[in-house]
């Protein structure tokens, strides 16, 4: 079985650890919970670290537990926030919660045996917490001076901070003494800007009732050049393929930096140390093969989405990028074709007109307004200069008819020279 601080050491998934801690997770199977904000109805990757630390949790034989913070969601953590947030619906929150549980399946054993993977939502038992019986059970055993010397009060009394959002850590710390007495829970584990309010917790436990319990955050996770990991130009990459896409999650994984996947292929990776470290050696050796990169997008897309999805983005990134042929082409749906052309020049061409089998000449110009080659002359040249081709099939003859199957029996992709592409729709 392995030691589970020793493998996220290794990985460099350790930032604050407890007093403690490593010596609770060798004595028994410990509990361990992660908190989710279920603001949203799809978790992102920017969530897949914490789901990691649970993953690594359950394989080294401890007990996963996630809480969703279908109470504490209605209120929302000032930590790492500039500005207090919409407050939702519990009809929104419920909703969340349910995707939410099967996006976590993907990772987490909710089924087999003692250490199966459990689900908790805190508005359980929030719902019926009278307000004064809080402030009487839960408000006196944590002062003031305590709570506004945490960085994330402090970060924001400058700029405003509501009696709602200050009360955060007092909720949270709730949820760790409530799952410490009726789950036998004992350790939270979060990110770095979660410290404080997670050591709130293990401080109402030991004045409430003398218990002990233990705290262990991650580092934020950053790209090389210092920007905020997960982001992109579009925003936040889901795990929600209609959100995401199966080919555009794939081609996140695929493009990261050198210095970024050396660090990414430690912590999203399920390989062993051995497997890591010799990927690393390869990737030493002959950077341009993009080894860490293909087996970070080959990983995780199978585990987020399939092996068939995974393979279905390959394909459409060989399409693409790649020296792919007519039949692979025509093997992909409409979706995954518009996604990967997604943001080339689309043109719209009447049905009978290509019905009518014009020559290629006039319609990569004329017909097609002028959008691919703006003259009959252009378009010549470059065909009969090896440059054209539809449908993944090169043109040799500026005279020869446009009889080409429709791809989904509606688009013909032209491509221009090596990377300028153009999808014609028929109407």
């Amino acid at each position: 079985m392995q030691d589970f601080i020793t493998e996220l050491k290794w990985r460099g998934m350790i930032h604050d650890i407890m007093p403690g801690t490593e010596e609770q997770l060798r004595n028994e199977m410990t509990t361990a919970y992660i908190g989710f904000d279920p603001t949203s109805d799809s978790l992102h990757i920017g969530n897949l670290v914490q789901i990691m630390m649970l993953v690594h949790l359950q394989r080294c034989g401890h007990k996963p537990m996630a809480l969703v913070g279908g109470a504490t969601g209605m209120v929302g953590d000032p930590s790492g926030k500039s500005a207090e947030r919409q407050l939702l619906s519990e009809e929104v929150l419920s909703h969340n919660e349910a995707c939410i549980k099967e996006q976590l399946s993907y990772f987490l054993d909710f089924e087999g045996g003692d250490n199966a993977a459990v689900m908790v939502n805190n508005y359980d038992w929030f719902k019926d917490i009278k307000f004064i019986d809080f402030l009487r059970d839960v408000g006196k055993h944590i002062t003031i001076n305590y709570m506004t010397a945490k960085e994330s009060v402090k970060n924001r009394l400058e700029t405003g901070l509501s009696f709602t959002e200050f009360s955060y850590q007092l909720l949270q710390g709730y949820d760790f003494y409530h799952l410490y007495q009726h789950h036998g829970v004992k350790l939270q584990i979060g990110g770095s800007d979660q410290w404080g309010n997670i050591v709130t917790g293990t401080e109402l436990i030991r004045r409430k009732v003398g218990g002990e319990a233990f705290a262990l955050t991650t580092p934020l996770v950053t790209k090389a050049d210092g920007s905020k990991f997960g982001k992109t130009e579009q925003g936040n990459v889901w795990l929600d393929a209609a959100r995401t896409s199966p080919y555009q999650f794939y081609q996140f994984w695929l493009n990261c930096a050198d210095d970024d996947a050396q660090k990414l292929i430690r912590i999203f990776s399920l390989k062993n140390r051995e497997e890591v470290e010799a990927l690393e050696r390869g990737h030493q050796e002959n950077p341009h093969l993009r080894t860490l990169q293909k087996t970070l997008a080959e990983e995780i897309t199978c585990r987020v989405h399939s092996r068939s999805e995974y393979e279905n983005a390959l394909q459409a990134s060989q399409i693409l990028f790649g020296k792919s042929t007519a039949d692979q082409l025509r093997k992909i749906d409409e979706a995954m074709l518009l996604t990967v052309f997604e943001g080339v020049p689309q043109v719209d061409v009447d049905r009978s007109t290509l019905s009518a089998a014009p020559n290629v000449t006039d319609f990569l110009s004329e017909i097609t307004g002028g959008t691919i080659f703006k003259s009959k002359g252009e378009a010549r040249r470059m065909i009969v200069g090896g440059g054209v081709s539809i449908n993944k099939i090169k043109l040799e003859d500026a005279a020869q008819v446009v009889d080409f199957e429709l791809l989904q029996d509606k688009y013909l992709l032209v491509q221009k020279g090596k990377k300028n592409y153009y999808l014609v729709k028929a109407e």
